[in-house]
């Protein structure tokens, strides 16, 4: 077998995971990774919509295309919050956590004390309005009373408890509109990566000022 990772003759064919990345630029980094699960699943549902599902294909693909999407907002939500933080000279980076309504939270507050008038309905009223969805449909209660998330229901048939996802256990069919989905995801990454690229070029405004106020 051939090298995975090995060139092909014709370079249209290669993917170059270091062509886009920059060794000293993280913030970058990982709005490129972020960038790339976003596209995937973009382009996975795109493609199934083109081509009619005709095979019912969609009915597999919505585990990694939802899996794409929800790590796709993770990493630009911890980039943005990392953004924020440099912005207020803070020393943190951001929240070590998968969850995504606590990363949105931390997001929010950061924002609004960079600019107070900053309009957070405006730039993340459609993603909000998402996490919340997901939320309702993927919090657990233990046996014991207590309560998580489960944000790894598109990675695994079971919870961390081995116990079905909620899209096993019940009982009415679980859908996605992926029309919508494709209308709806089209705009939230849009205004992930915007907000990302504005905060980077903040903080390069920032670092260029500085330089240039101690090389007067």
């Amino acid at each position: 077998m051939k090298d995975i990772f090995s060139y092909n003759a014709n370079t249209d064919y290669n993917a170059y995971m270091n062509w886009r990345t920059n060794q000293h630029d993280h913030l970058h980094n990982m709005q490129v990774v972020a960038s790339g699960f976003a596209n995937a699943s973009l382009a996975l549902v795109k493609q199934i919509v083109v081509t009619g599902n005709i095979r019912k294909e969609a009915d597999e693909l919505i585990f990694p295309i939802l899996f794409n999407a929800n790590h796709a907002i993770e990493v630009y939500l911890k980039t943005i919050n990392w953004s924020l933080n440099l912005i207020l000279n803070s020393k943190e980076s951001y929240l070590n956590t998968h969850d995504l309504q606590k990363l949105l939270n931390s997001v929010k507050e950061k924002s609004i004390e960079v600019e107070k008038s900053f309009d957070f309905e405006h730039h993340y009223g459609d993603l909000e309005k998402y996490i919340g969805e997901l939320y309702k449909k993927i919090e657990i209660e233990t046996n014991k009373g207590q309560t998580f998330s489960d944000i790894t229901f598109a990675r695994y048939a079971l919870t961390r408890d081995k116990e079905p996802q909620f899209y096993i256990t019940q009982f009415d069919n679980v859908v996605v509109d992926l029309p919508n989905f494709y209308k709806v995801f089209s705009k939230v990454f849009d205004n992930l990566e915007n907000l990302t690229h504005y905060y980077q070029e903040t903080l390069q405004y920032k670092y260029d000022a500085h330089v240039e106020f101690y090389h007067e």
